[in-house]
């Protein structure tokens, strides 16, 4: 296995898996660890569902089927993103997405590419299992933070253990299909999805790397400066 640091550098957002199985024991290994993740006040208040093989594929044929009526799927039970992104965040946003359709060579205007690859999202980018990530809707903006926390402890376990995984909010638009086909109980609000596989090495798509900004963008250090001379 990889180390924190190891994991952390190489994680990405995977688009293409491999049909391998992941081994139960594996993925029973993460989610053990994964519950270790830090919350304010111990509330751990993320609810998962993890599925695979047949009840993963009545699944996507149940979301296929709605997906024919809604190619953009449901109205999701919160906003994914502000109704009115500024700057810097509308600008990353734009940009990543001209990265991953330019990467693929899907222009702008192939409206029908764009949305047959967005549909993609719902067949979990074709991953062998399926996570369902769900907070208790009592829950406010700290436990929210909460299951953030836990979303990146599974990436990096899952990355430490030769896995994959893609978050995915797109499945919160899928809310009413999933807690059907799941019988998830409607005190949980329906968060997000992650794709978790085996990469395909040889899928195009799965090349891609998206830049981050430098710390000084996102970190101001007060202090230091004086701190280093004193010492």
């Amino acid at each position: 296995m990889v180390g924190v640091s190891q994991a952390v550098q190489s994680r990405r957002s995977v688009r293409a898996f491999l049909p391998d199985p992941v081994p139960e024991g594996t993925l029973r290994e993460i989610l053990e660890l994964a519950q270790l993740a830090p919350s304010s006040s111990n509330l751990q208040p993320w609810r998962i569902f993890a599925v695979t093989g047949a009840p993963l594929a009545d699944l996507l044929q149940r979301v296929r089927e709605t997906a024919a009526d809604n190619p953009r799927g449901e109205p999701p039970e919160y906003p994914i993103y502000a109704p009115d992104l500024k700057d810097p965040y509308n600008a990353r946003r734009i940009a990543c997405a001209e990265d991953l359709y330019g990467h693929i060579g899907v222009a702008r205007e192939n409206k029908l590419g764009r949305l047959m690859h967005f549909a993609r999202n719902f067949a979990f980018y074709g991953a062998p299992v399926g996570l369902i990530v769900t907070i208790d809707r009592t829950m406010e903006r700290g436990q929210w933070a909460d299951v953030g926390i836990w979303l990146s402890t599974f990436m990096l376990l899952a990355q430490e253990r030769g896995l994959s995984t893609c978050a995915q909010a797109a499945w919160a638009g899928m809310n009413r299909t999933v807690r059907s086909a799941l019988a998830i109980p409607d005190e949980y609000l329906i968060y997000c999805g992650i794709a978790l596989g085996y990469a395909d090495p040889e899928a195009q798509i799965n090349a891609l790397r998206i830049g981050r900004e430098p710390v000084e963008a996102a970190v101001t250090m007060i202090g230091f400066e004086e701190a280093g001379e004193a010492r």
